[in-house]
């Protein structure tokens, strides 16, 4: 059965598409309107192996803020969809990535609690045209709209671009190990049996 969403938001703000496959095998077709962002998010398909389809109309002529934490937004209920009623996978994930000097821990947790923890700094106010505060937003948008715990940290690293870069695609890989199924799980991993 095909773990898929397809989610549309439209505010005064942003007019938002984006199609999901969590099964998928790294396919990307991206144009948020910000080009350091769309870098990052085909980072984190093809590294998760999701196919992702996304076209954003944001209030660029104000900044990217809007563009950004929207799309978590919209991401964020894309893959709870996606995933459904959680029977069978793994709802742990995690990651340790290296970037050249960067390296960046992810950890997720398909509880049903969304909560971020994102320990990082960053020495330039933007990587290319994002602004690098965006980093957060756009994880916690995602973490409450996903209803996920996710944790990112910063174990070290200099070049602002590798340490971005390095939280999209650890975030990917967590996602994907998290929502693996996995044969002894024969209903939800979970002693209060619901998620």
């Amino acid at each position: 059965m095909a773990r898929t969403s397809s989610i549309e938001r439209n505010t005064n703000e942003t007019k938002i598409r984006l199609d999901l496959n969590i099964d998928g095998t790294g396919k990307a077709d991206i144009a948020s309107g910000v080009g350091f962002f769309d870098h990052m998010m085909n980072g984190f398909t093809r590294h998760g192996l999701f196919d992702l389809k996304l076209k954003v109309d944001g209030d660029l002529e104000v900044d990217c803020h809007h563009t950004i934490e929207d799309t978590g937004i919209v991401l964020g209920n894309a893959i709870r969809e996606a995933v459904g009623d959680k029977k069978g996978i793994r709802r742990y994930g995690s990651c340790i990535l290296p970037m050249d000097e960067a390296l960046v821990l992810c950890a997720i947790d398909l509880s049903g609690r969304p909560y971020l923890v994102f320990d990082a700094e960053f020495t330039a106010d933007r990587c290319g045209d994002m602004d690098t505060e965006m980093a957060r937003e756009f994880f916690y948008a995602v973490s409450y709209a996903g209803m996920m715990n996710l944790h990112i940290k910063v174990l070290y690293g200099s070049n602002n671009h590798h340490i971005m870069e390095a939280m999209f695609k650890a975030f990917a890989k967590a996602l994907d190990m998290a929502t693996m199924y996995d044969e002894r799980i024969t209903d939800v991993l979970s002693t209060k049996g619901t998620l």
